[in-house]
Formats: structure tokens, sequence, C-alpha cells
């Protein structure tokens, strides 16, 4: 049983670090392609800024929608469990 916890844990551990790092650094890659964009364009801030603000919001959302359907999954198998009487 232990070992289940465990690897549980240690799924979890995982699954945050690959929400940090969607949270953090794919807005700052496609922010960074955007200035080079600006810089070609000499428009600096317009593209920069877009990316950055459109990967963040996507990766917010995305974060979001996966954790609210994990969170009405949970919920529905609670409740298929309470109706079973276990």
């Amino acid at each position: 049983m232990q070992q289940v916890g465990t690897r549980e844990l240690e799924q979890g551990f995982g699954d945050a670090l690959a929400a940090a790092f969607e949270l953090a650094v794919t807005p700052a890659i496609f922010g960074f392609l955007g200035w080079l964009i600006d810089r070609q364009l000499n428009l600096f801030p317009v593209f920069t800024i877009s990316f950055t603000l459109v990967t963040a919001g996507y990766a917010t959302w995305k974060l979001y929608r996966s954790y609210s359907d994990r969170m009405d999954r949970a919920a529905a198998e609670r409740r298929a469990a309470w109706q079973a009487g276990t």
C-alpha cells in the first residue's frame, strides 16, 4: 500500500513540475520569438507582448481545463461509490 501512495505522490510532483514549466517557460520562449520578430521589423513591444500574453493565456486555460476535468471525474467517482454504499 505504501508503494501506491509513493507512486501517486511522485506523479503529483511530476504533474506540478510540468505545469510550472508550461506556465513559465513556454510564454518566455514565445516572448523571445516575438522579440526577434519585433527586432527585425522595428516594432519593439508589439509581437513580444502579444505572443507572451496569448501563450500565457492559453497555458492558463489549458491548466484550468485539465484541473476541472480531473475534479469532475473524481466527484463522479465519489458519487458512484457513495450510491453503491461502499
